[in-house]
């Protein structure tokens, strides 16, 4: 079994712009920036044999390359936040490429994501013993005008994780590029997913 996910990388320049968010909330287990990512779609740990099928399908997913902007700060778990993120500004090509990789997974015979997608990069998990609310609404509140530039995404991820709580660090198992001149240009060697096991 190999436990994957989708999504995408965030460049070096971001990355800095995040890291300065990982101050001042007592409790928070921070994120390494090398892990910083957005995630398109969890799958879960599925046997070898669907994981190539999952390559083969994502193979086939192309969209023009897009232009994204992190925006804001925002925490799960309502009155017992668990985690806080930095969201992504609203972006209809990054909408379409989430629905057609869920079409294109659910083809497969995965079951349906049944949470809304919410895009964001993880900044930091929270321990729900130590970290107050209050504390973490505050850091919102100094942090909500957080924006990074825009930045180019040119290409998918299909990550794997350990199955420990929080998942890093994360493996590029495969890329998948968005513009379908360089998706053909590129080796279309099968990826051995059964050292993985």
């Amino acid at each position: 079994m190999i436990r994957l996910f989708t999504g995408l990388e965030i460049p070096p320049s971001a990355a800095q712009r995040l890291s300065l968010l990982q101050a001042g909330l007592q409790g928070a287990r921070w994120i390494d920036p090398d892990n910083f990512h957005i995630t398109l779609r969890f799958i879960g740990d599925v046997p070898e044999d669907t994981a190539s099928e999952i390559d083969e399908a994502l193979s086939h997913i192309h969209e023009d390359p897009f232009d994204l902007e992190l925006q804001g700060i925002g925490q799960f778990g309502h009155d017992k936040p668990h985690a806080v993120w930095a969201g992504v500004a609203e972006c209809a090509p990054l909408r379409a490429l989430q629905v057609h990789q869920e079409i294109a997974l659910q083809r497969l015979g995965l079951r349906p994501e049944p949470r809304k997608y919410t895009p964001h990069v993880t900044v930091a998990r929270l321990n729900k013993r130590t970290t107050s609310p209050s504390d973490v609404m505050h850091y919102i509140e100094h942090n909500n005008l957080f924006a990074s530039e825009p930045f180019n995404v040119s290409r998918v991820v299909l990550f794997s994780a350990r199955s420990s709580k929080g998942g890093g660090p994360y493996v590029v198992e495969r890329t998948y590029p968005l513009d379908e001149t360089i998706a053909d240009s590129v080796s279309d060697d099968n990826v051995n997913y059964q050292d993985q096991a």
